[in-house]
């Protein structure tokens, strides 16, 4: 049996109707819009909408809250993990100098190669040396910790940037379920999705009418049955919203065919995220990566320098980068293939220190300098952005909030199957499913809505692709049950 052939047969405590819906599928458009203008012919087409979404997308958005809710505890669960790698075991009254850890990391790990450093950014805290080592997978680097007041070495980890192994292990989960490229469409389709779903779900929820403004804001405690589950649904949903649709947007950055739209028009638009330029003997070219090579004016590829002879060492390399102002959380890229010192600021916290320098390593002289209050707005955003989906822009009340938002999508989920469940027909003892509402919703709209509508739809569908090829999908299936339904009525 086609959805649409339920016949809405309701249970004693279900919702009334709703004064705000319109009275049948084949009410005439005139009628429609002496009620409630625009409104009454958007709203079952937002309904229709929101019901499809909501149940063949809400598998999706429930693994990722699922997913987004472990990765939001890993980062005080690593603290606890590791804390004999992250943390000395006594705080000493000097520190050594970088070269003398560096050299104690090189003895713990004599097959690595030091591609780069992070000094320790608290009294508490060990300095990691970053090596690339044979048999490790792509993308993972060997972290040595060591105590920078004595040289002694806490521990080795796989690290995948700055994730330790099991924070890098949820965020690949949280990303792509540990499937691989084929999983990553399932949080690309859940963060294509939860913005419509969201947005949709916010329209429906104020259109409503209400006896009193404070069922807006906060559950109904006096509705029963289905009525009480909407009441949470939309008050819940309310509250969330804004926090889903920052999720759904930063998400889609990552993401592989959105993703790459988003970085396009972000470049075109001249918010492309800013490097800064470390080549020997170039001058500063804050549009070009670290390890970027340089063109002749022709278009032909430069050949790069050689690596630098003379090296005045890492600690008057970081000693130049703390004179120009780079000071907090430092990480640093040790020369090669031409480049000097690469020296970074990672204290993503409000006010955040994302400043840059590179040193020549022959005289520790600073090439260029790169200042996060110098980033076009764009970039800015984006960078704040990314950071507040990963929880570290406010720290653990970031966290903390994600958790909570994670929780509340769940529960949106599961109150939304209930709603579905608690509509269908009660009259047949056999399995049976709620209704949705009825089709011919995009007849009644006014061809000044209608065409637009089609309009954004289209462009929105192109620039974020899963979105489109899904509801294409959505709306093929939807024909072929009518159809269907068609079909049997006819027969009957």
């Amino acid at each position: 049996m086609s959805l649409d052939e339920v016949k809405d047969v309701r249970t004693p405590d279900a919702e009334p109707a709703d004064t705000t819906q319109p009275a049948g599928a084949t009410e005439p458009a005139a009628a429609a819009k002496s009620r409630g203008g625009n409104w009454a012919a958007v709203r079952p087409l937002l309904l229709r909408m929101h019901f499809y979404a909501g149940l063949l997308i809400a598998p999706l958005l429930f693994l990722a809250a699922a997913t987004g809710l472990l990765y939001a505890g890993s980062w005080q669960a690593e603290k606890i993990i590791y804390s004999d790698e992250l943390t000395v075991a006594r705080v000493g009254e000097s520190v050594l100098p970088l070269s003398s850890q560096v050299n104690a990391a090189k003895g713990a790990a004599p097959e690595g190669q030091v591609v780069s450093v992070w000094p320790a950014p608290d009294t508490e805290a060990t300095t990691r040396v970053i090596m690339e080592a044979p048999g490790l997978p792509e993308g993972e680097t060997l972290t040595v910790f060591v105590d920078p007041y004595t040289a002694e070495v806490r521990g080795q980890l796989a690290t995948v940037g700055d994730a330790l192994p099991l924070r890098a292990w949820l965020s690949e989960f949280h990303s792509s379920l540990q499937l691989g490229e084929f999983g990553r469409n399932y949080s690309e389709l859940a963060a294509s999705w939860m913005w419509v779903v969201a947005l949709g779900g916010l329209a429906l929820w104020t259109g409503r009418r209400r006896k009193s403004r404070s069922q807006l804001v906060l559950p109904d405690r006096k509705a029963t049955g289905r009525r009480r589950t909407l009441s949470w649904h939309g008050a819940v949903g309310l509250w969330a919203v804004a926090g889903l649709v920052v999720l759904s947007a930063t998400g889609l950055t990552w993401s592989q065919y959105a993703g790459e739209n988003i970085g396009q028009l972000q470049d075109k638009l001249g918010g492309a995220t800013p490097a800064v330029s470390a080549k020997l003997g170039s001058g500063a070219d804050t549009g070009s990566g670290e390890h970027a090579g340089h063109t002749m004016p022709d278009g032909t590829q430069m050949t790069p320098p050689p690596a630098p002879t003379a090296d005045v060492g890492l600690d008057r390399a970081v000693d130049a980068a703390r004179d120009a102002g780079v000071t907090e959380a430092l990480r640093v890229t040790l020369p090669a293939k031409g480049n000097g010192y690469v020296i970074k600021e990672q204290d993503k916290l409000v006010p955040v220190h994302l400043d840059a320098v590179s040193v020549d390593p022959a005289d520790a002289r600073v090439m260029d300098e790169l200042r996060f209050a110098d980033y076009p707005v764009l970039a800015q955003m984006t960078r704040f952005g990314i950071d507040l989906h990963m929880g570290t822009t406010f720290g653990l009340a970031n966290q903390l909030a994600l958790a909570a938002l994670a929780i509340a999508v769940m529960f949106l989920v599961f109150w939304g199957y209930r709603m579905w469940w608690m509509r269908r027909p009660t009259k047949d003892r056999k399995l049976s499913a709620g209704r949705p509402q009825p089709r011919g919703a995009w007849r009644r709209l006014p061809v000044t809505v209608l065409l637009p509508l089609a309009a954004v739809t289209a462009l929105t569908g192109w620039f974020i692709p899963l979105l489109g090829i899904s509801l294409v999908v959505f709306l093929a299936i939807d024909v072929l049950l009518g159809f269907v339904a068609g079909r049997r009525a006819k027969a009957a």
